[in-house]
């Protein structure tokens, strides 16, 4: 068995914001990934998911010789940016494949497939 990660990437403009009820398109949306991640768990490969805050939550943590620096805001600046992600543990990449398929049609977006090092 080999570990992936399945990472959801969003156009820049997405902003989820879990305080404001969510349009019919987001519950849409949280029901087919809802309906995705008991398939992954009832089928014993899922091993952790989550969804993550705005990338404009995020704080970039850089250590050089010694000294630490933190800035606001996303490491890199894209286009696309990381929404969530789903670990598995599957036989192979062809597998892997798969479920990425299966979430990418569930969050209704693309999602990135990649092995874990060593695996």
């Amino acid at each position: 068995m080999a570990e992936f990660l399945l990472s959801v990437w969003h156009d820049e403009d997405f902003e989820y914001d879990p305080e404001v009820s969510p349009g019919d398109d987001m519950q849409r949306i949280f029901k087919q990934v809802d309906a995705f991640n008991q398939q992954v768990q009832a089928a014993g490969v899922w091993v952790f998911a989550g969804g993550l805050h705005p990338a404009s939550s995020a704080t970039v943590v850089r250590a050089h010789e010694g000294e630490v620096s933190m800035t606001d805001g996303p490491y890199a600046e894209s286009k696309e940016l990381m929404g969530g992600f789903w670990v598995i543990d599957v036989p192979d990449l062809d597998t892997a494949l798969d479920y990425a398929r299966r979430g990418s049609a569930a969050c209704e977006g693309p999602v990135e497939v990649r092995p874990f090092q060593g695996e």
